[in-house]
């Protein structure tokens, strides 16, 4: 799974999920994307078993980039713990997605294929998505 090697703070705020993307709007690596339409947090395991399903699909073909990368820690208590005693330990790392955002690119494979992989790992993800191809 994926996890920063290194962070700044160890806990963050909250923030709002507001807004649209304004990086990673375009297709830089491959020839057809995943493109998000929705605002959420998708977390390291989520983006892992879309990466799963993808690689899964396409066998030996094809080179799949995750443009995503879940650096926001999420802290959490335990169940029945009385209030106070501060801010939970971190459980996960989420990224936070924005309408516009390319979550994966995929290239080496027909249009079909790409199709088809990017809506099994469509499945795995908390937002709704949009197939996308580059402009030539």
């Amino acid at each position: 799974m994926l996890i920063p090697k290194k962070v700044k703070h160890r806990k963050w705020h909250k923030g709002r999920l507001t807004g649209r993307a304004t990086s990673k709007t375009k297709i830089d690596f491959g020839s057809y994307g995943l493109k998000s339409l929705g605002i959420a947090w998708v977390s390291s395991r989520q983006i892992e078993a879309a990466r799963r399903a993808m690689t899964r699909f396409v066998h030996k073909g094809g080179k799949i980039w995750i443009r995503i990368f879940p650096d926001k820690p999420i802290t959490a208590h335990g169940s029945e713990v009385p209030m106070g005693g501060g801010k939970g330990a971190v459980e996960y790392y989420v990224a936070i997605v924005k309408p516009g955002t390319i979550m994966f690119e995929i290239d080496g494979v027909e249009e079909d294929i790409a199709k088809e992989a990017f809506r099994l790992a469509s499945h795995k993800l908390p937002i709704k998505t949009k197939f996308i191809k580059k402009e030539r």
